[in-house]
C-alpha cells in the first residue's frame, strides 16, 4: 500500500516525509479486483496522467492525492497549502457532471485510462470552480490562447479531491533508463556522496547559453542533474524524443560523468511562468535537490511574464522557506569581444559583439540543413536536431 517515508537518503523532502502512493503485489491485484464495481472517472489528458506518476513516486508531497477544496483556494489564493506549507499550482482532477452524480464522499472511485483502471481515489470532495479564477490567479491572465488556460477551459465541470493509490505508471515504458523516482535518484546521489546538488529544469535542447549555466552553478555544488521534462508540452516543442539524444551527446562529450546525472522529470507543463518556478523548485526539493537553476523566463510562454518575473518570486518567501536555495542567472550569450560566454553581468560589449538567434532564426535554419553556429550551439545538437527536421518535413 502507499507510503509515508521519513527517513529517506538526503536532505528532508517538502513537509518533512515522502509520500509514496504507489501499490504494488497483493495490493494492487486487490484494489484492481475491487475497481471493477466501482464508478470511474476517465483520465483524458496527459496531464491527469503525469499528475498520478508524480504522486505515485511521491514528488508532489506532501499532497497524497487530488486537491481538496480547502486546499486548492489555498494555493490560489496565497500560494500555500491549507496547513500554510508553501506550494504554488493546484493539482486537480476534473470529472464531468455524469462521472461526478455518481461520486460519494467517503467513498472510492476508479480513475480510468483507455478502458482499464490506472488508480483509486478515496473521494474526500466534489466541488465546482470557475475557470477564469483559477486561470487569472495562476497563469496571470485568462487569455484563452494561452495553453494553460485553454486547458482549463477544456476540462470537465467538476473537481474531485482525495487521496489516491496508483495501480499503473502508463508512461513507465518511456525513457526508462532515465525514469528515476524520487527515492531512487536521492539513492544515486546519496551513492555518490553529494552534499549539495543543482537541479536544471529543461523543456528545449541545451544550447551553449544552457550549458553555461548548468556548468556555472556546477562550480558551486557537488552535483548537477539534468532534468529535462518529459510529460506533456505544446504542439510546437522539440519532442522529447528528440531532446533525449541531445542531452545524451551533451553528456557523453561536454560533461563530467561523475558529477553530473541525467534524469527525465515526467511532469506536464502547465506554462504557468512565476508560479511553476515555484513548483518546479518544490518537487525538485523532493527529488533530493538543494539548490535549483531559475533563469530567463522560466516556465513562459508568449509574452504573458515579465523576464525574470520567475526570480522575483522567489522572494514573495520567507529565506529557506522553501527549503531550496535558487540559482538566479541572467541571459547568457557569446561574446566575440570577449572570446567566450557571459551575461549581462559579466560583459561590457555592446550587442553587435553578441551571437543572439531566436527561435525562429534557429529553425529556419534547421530546416535549411544549416549548422547554428558553434558559438550558439554544439555540432553533435546541431546535428540530431538537423536530422529531426529532415524527417518531419
Amino acid at each position: 500500500m502507499p507510503s509515508t517515508l521519513k527517513d529517506v537518503p538526503g536532505y528532508a523532502p517538502h513537509g518533512g516525509a515522502l509520500e509514496i502512493r504507489m501499490a504494488s503485489g497483493d495490493d494492487k491485484r486487490r484494489l484492481n479486483g475491487e475497481a471493477a464495481s466501482l464508478p470511474t472517472i476517465a483520465a483524458t489528458s496527459r496531464r491527469v496522467l503525469s499528475d498520478l506518476e508524480l504522486l505515485a513516486g511521491g514528488a508532489v508531497s506532501p499532497n497524497r492525492g487530488f486537491m481538496a477544496e480547502a486546499d486548492y483556494h489555498s494555493v490560489l489564493d496565497d500560494m500555500r497549502l491549507s496547513s500554510g506549507l508553501p506550494w504554488s499550482l493546484p493539482i486537480t482532477l476534473s470529472a464531468t457532471e455524469a462521472e461526478a452524480k455518481n461520486l460519494k464522499k467517503g467513498k472510492s472511485a476508479a480513475i480510468t485510462h483507455e478502458g482499464r483502471v490506472v488508480a483509486v481515489i478515496e473521494v474526500c470532495d466534489i466541488y465546482s470552480f470557475d475557470a477564469d479564477d483559477e486561470a487569472t490567479k495562476t497563469y496571470g491572465t485568462s487569455d484563452r490562447e494561452h495553453p494553460g488556460v485553454a486547458y482549463l477551459h477544456s476540462q470537465g465541470p467538476r473537481y474531485v479531491g482525495g487521496e489516491v493509490t496508483v495501480l499503473e505508471n502508463v508512461f513507465a515504458h518511456e525513457y526508462a533508463d532515465y525514469r528515476l523516482t524520487p527515492l531512487e535518484l536521492r539513492s544515486k546521489i546519496a551513492e555518490r556522496a553529494w552534499k549539495t546538488v543543482v537541479a536544471f529544469q529543461t523543456r528545449n535542447p541545451i544550447h551553449r547559453a544552457h550549458e553555461y549555466l548548468t556548468k556555472c552553478a556546477l562550480e558551486i555544488v557537488d552535483g548537477l542533474v539534468i532534468h529535462p521534462l518529459v510529460g506533456g508540452t505544446k504542439g510546437d516543442d522539440i519532442p522529447a524524443e528528440t531532446r533525449m539524444k541531445c542531452y545524451e551527446a551533451l553528456m557523453a562529450n561536454y560533461y563530467p560523468h561523475d558529477r553530473v546525472i541525467l534524469s527525465v522529470f515526467p511532469a506536464a507543463m502547465r506554462y504557468a511562468g512565476p508560479r511553476e518556478a515555484i513548483w518546479h523548485s518544490l518537487l525538485r526539493k523532493n527529488y533530493g535537490m538543494t539548490h535549483f537553476i531559475v533563469g530567463r523566463d522560466h516556465a513562459g510562454v508568449g509574452s504573458y511574464y515579465g523576464t525574470y518575473d520567475a526570480q522575483l518570486i522567489f522572494d514573495e518567501f520567507e529565506t529557506g522557506e522553501l527549503g531550496i536555495w535558487p540559482l538566479k542567472f541572467e541571459h547568457s550569450f557569446f561574446c566575440k569581444a570577449c572570446e567566450g560566454m557571459a551575461s549581462g553581468k559579466t560583459c561590457p560589449h555592446e550587442n553587435d559583439q553578441h551571437v543572439h538567434l531566436s527561435g525562429t532564426q534557429v529553425r529556419e535554419m534547421l530546416q535549411r540543413g544549416e549548422e547554428p553556429p558553434s558559438e550558439f550551439s554544439r555540432p553533435e545538437v546541431a546535428r540530431i536536431l538537423i536530422d529531426a527536421a529532415r524527417a518531419n518535413r
